[in-house]
Parts: structure tokens; C-alpha cells; sequence
């Protein structure tokens, strides 16, 4: 596979590399990250690799991220053969309750703000970054449906939030005429798998497009982490990352350090190429602060994991099913009669009457 390999996003003619560039890292505004010559540098070699996809949010490093990808590509031009993509909600204007989240007057200002950043006139993705529990969907997603008909937004994508939201905004959506949800950005990794409860199916019901951010959850399957190893210092990721080096995360790192040994690759190709075979995944969000960093990311692209090894991490990292999945295992055998439905074989209920006289 290769970044040239384009997919359409969810339910819409959008066409996105799969993988995408993650730019929180450019600038230094918040202690960490990549300066402008190095954010540049990366930026250049996603591009000349035939990405095209890239990620942005109007908070990233001050609003410094945004400016650093409108200066480059006004400079160097390009703009129109890249999908960009910015999120809402953040606010960089503290003191001021309308400077962030979902409602119309936030988002008119926010999204002009990002337009002025990025030295564009439409922003071809536009991301709710977060639920907003203070706004209702319908108001969100009317104020988007004028941006889109005003020509300021081509596509509409929705991140960190709750299925049943994202689910009610798109079908009222779609019942009232609105520009629809094309896509969904979630946390998705093989530690950090619960997603595949109700965010993941939903997606897929929905017509959304899923783009992980964190596939190698902050840097822990990145390969620089295991039972007896840690890198040395510490640096942004090492103190959340330390919190999650529990034995149910270690016992993944184990698998995929197995697999990654037996295919004579690195963890984190390992770890991205896993998340690039799962179903409704369309385009993982790569972070990185070197071109190193990058470099490997990118060569996941070149890796198939084989079926018996997919099922070897698929089972160390199986996430503990919730309510009512859990209760709902073994409904089929209450409603299937025994039979086998669409090839999944259910059990005979052993409490359903057995003959017609002990039937009412």
C-alpha cells in the first residue's frame, strides 16, 4: 500500500491517503513539539510521499499549528491538492464563554479565526473536536449546514463524542436536509479498543468514516516501551504513558513485540498496520516530531499482518465486553431456535419447550 493509495471517507466522494498527518506537534507554544524549519520538513516529506490528507484543530500549539500549514502552503502553493482538515470547540480566548464550543455564535468566530490562520477560503474537513454538553446537536449541525451551503465548508466530521449523539445528529440530519456527518475521529489503538462497542459499529451504520488518532496511544507502542524497557528522561508522554504500563498493557506490548520479531519489523508498524486492517477504519492520524519519527510511521504502509498473527493481538488486547453486549451473547440462542443465521451457528435455547404439548 502506499499514501497514493487514496480512499473515499465514509459515505462521501472525499478522497483521503490512509494515513494521515497530524500536525498538534507543530511548534513549540506548548513546550514540546517540532519548530517551524523541522514542522516544515514533514510536512514536505508526507507530501512528496502523495499524502494528501491532514489534520489540524484551532487550539494545536496556540493556533500556531494552523498558521505554520496556511504560511507553507501560501509560500509554496499546493493548497487545492490537499485535504485539510481543522476542528472546533477549544478556546483560545480565555474569559470569554462563546470563545469555544459547539453553538452558532462559537463557531461562526472560531471557524473565521481558523480561515485567517490557514490562509484559506474553505476548509475541506471541519471537525467538532468534543462534545459540547451545553449546546443541542440540531443547533450544531444547522450552523455547519450554513457554513457548507455558503461555501466555507466542503465536509462535515465529528471527534471524541458520544455514539447516541453522533447517531440523533445524523439521522435529524438527514431528515431535515442538512449536510450529513462524513466522518468520526476517535481514539482507537490496540490498548485502547472500547470504541469497538458502540462508537465503531456505529460509525459503520452511519455512513462515517473512522480516523484513530493515538494508534500507538501516546508513544507505548511505539516500541520504545516494555516490561524491562523504558526510554530514558522525561519527556511529554512518559509520565501519562508510565500510568498505563499495567500487566493487561504489557502482556500487548509482549504480542506485539512477538509479532513485530517474527516479521522482522518494528512495534509500531506492527501496532499502525493493525489498526489499518480494522473494519471501518479509513485513515489512522499519525503524529510526529521528527522525520525519522515520520519515516517509520509511513512504512506500515508496507506491511500485511496475516491473518493468524491479526488474531494473535487481536486476542491479547480483547477489550472486557460492557452492557448489554455482554448480556447479549447469548440472546441468539433465545431468538434463533437453534438455526444458524447468516452463518453464525446459535445453540438450542435449553428452556424452550421441546415438544408442542409443553408449548401454550
Amino acid at each position: 500500500m502506499k499514501l497514493a493509495d487514496y480512499r473515499t471517507l465514509g459515505h462521501s466522494g472525499l478522497r483521503v491517503s490512509p494515513l494521515c498527518l497530524g500536525t498538534m506537534t507543530f511548534g513549540m507554544d506548548w513546550g514540546w513539539g517540532a519548530d517551524v524549519p523541522a514542522s516544515r520538513a514533514i510536512l514536505d516529506r508526507y507530501l512528496e510521499a502523495g499524502g494528501n490528507f491532514i489534520d489540524t484543530a484551532n487550539i494545536y500549539t496556540k493556533g500556531h499549528s494552523e498558521t505554520i500549514l496556511g504560511d507553507h502552503f501560501a509560500e509554496r502553493g499546493g493548497r487545492d491538492r490537499v485535504v485539510l482538515a481543522t476542528k472546533f470547540c477549544g478556546n483560545l480566548h480565555p474569559g470569554d464563554p462563546n470563545g469555544g464550543g459547539a453553538g452558532r455564535k462559537a463557531i461562526q468566530q472560531q471557524l473565521e479565526q481558523s480561515l485567517r490562520r490557514l490562509r484559506t477560503d474553505c476548509i475541506d474537513l471541519y471537525w467538532m473536536h468534543f462534545d459540547d454538553p451545553y449546546t443541542p446537536i440540531d443547533e450544531t449541525l444547522r450552523a455547519l449546514d450554513d457554513l457548507v451551503r455558503a461555501g466555507k465548508i466542503r465536509y462535515l466530521g465529528v471527534s471524541d463524542t458520544p455514539a447516541w449523539k453522533v447517531a440523533g445528529g445524523q439521522v435529524e440530519a438527514g431528515l431535515r436536509g442538512w449536510s450529513p456527518l462524513v466522518a468520526l475521529q476517535i481514539e482507537y489503538s490496540l490498548i485502547e479498543r472500547t470504541v469497538e462497542h458502540d462508537l465503531l459499529p456505529m460509525a459503520r451504520a452511519h455512513g462515517l468514516g473512522v480516523t484513530p488518532w493515538s494508534p500507538l496511544r501516546g508513544g507505548l507502542l511505539s516500541g520504545k516501551y516494555g516490561r524491562n524497557r523504558r526510554p530514558e528522561g522525561e519527556g511529554r508522554h512518559v509520565p501519562g504513558v508510565s500510568k498505563s504500563l499495567n500487566e493487561r498493557n504489557y502482556a500487548i506490548l509482549d504480542a506485539a513485540e512477538a509479532v513485530a520479531t517474527e516479521l522482522g519489523t518494528g512495534m509500531a508498524q506492527v501496532a499502525l498496520a493493525w489498526v489499518l486492517a480494522r473494519p471501518g477504519v479509513a485513515s489512522p492520524i499519525l503524529g510526529a516530531r521528527t522525520l525519522e519519527q515520520l519515516d517509520a510511521n509511513l512504512r506500515a504502509l508496507d506491511l500485511d499482518l496475516p491473518p493468524e498473527l491479526m488474531a494473535r493481538l487481536d486476542a491479547a488486547s480483547e477489550p472486557a465486553p460492557i452492557f448489554p453486549h455482554a448480556f447479549l451473547v447469548n440472546a441468539k440462542s433465545v431468538m434463533h431456535g437453534g438455526s444458524a443465521i447468516d452463518g453464525v451457528p446459535a445453540a438450542p435455547w435449553p428452556l424452550a419447550p421441546q415438544t408442542d404439548q409443553e408449548r401454550w
